[in-house]
């Protein structure tokens, strides 16, 4: 069954974490659109360049069966700023919809006030964020928690997507 997935991102995402996932995606026969904060082209931490198919004002959750938000140090945090970015996320979530996250992204999950009580991981810099937030943190490549996926970082990117595609064969 196809499923539509929506990538959130901004300026200073990981190249590998958006890219990589949604050729995956997209090999699978899943429909990927990129949300951003506009519609003007973004670019990567490494420059790569990417035009976004909706704003997050234009993006309603119900209409996806899962987000993944890539990491970067820049990309979470501008996201974490936008009202609207977390609500998508918390509506998505609340829906038991695939919630996936890598690296920094776990900030957009601490904002959108997700992940107490549950088990994920995230970049080893942000581990006390993800504990205080009340995560049950786990160091290993990938973490699932119900419709929660996380990983640390582009090189837990295979088992991450291993992950991803089989919660959406559900």
């Amino acid at each position: 069954m196809v499923k539509k997935i929506a990538f959130l991102a901004t300026d200073g995402y990981e190249d590998l974490e958006l890219h990589y996932p949604r050729i995956r995606l997209l090999e699978a026969g899943h429909n990927v659109e990129l949300i951003s904060l506009s519609k003007r082209e973004i670019k990567g931490k490494w420059g790569y360049p990417f035009r976004p198919d909706l704003t997050i004002n234009e993006a309603n959750p119900d209409n996806y069966d899962g987000v993944i938000i890539p990491g970067g140090t820049k990309n979470p945090d501008y996201l974490r700023r936008n009202q609207k970015v977390l609500d998508f996320v918390a509506k998505i979530n609340a829906q038991g919809k695939l919630v996936g996250a890598i690296c920094h992204a776990g900030w957009v999950l601490i904002s959108a006030k997700i992940v107490k009580g549950r088990k994920a991981t995230s970049y080893f810099a942000i581990k006390d964020d993800m504990i205080n937030a009340g995560v049950s943190f786990v160091d290993k490549p990938v973490v699932i928690d119900k419709n929660l996926i996380t990983s640390r970082k582009p090189d837990d990117l295979p088992d991450f997507m291993k992950a991803v595609l089989e919660f959406l064969k559900q």
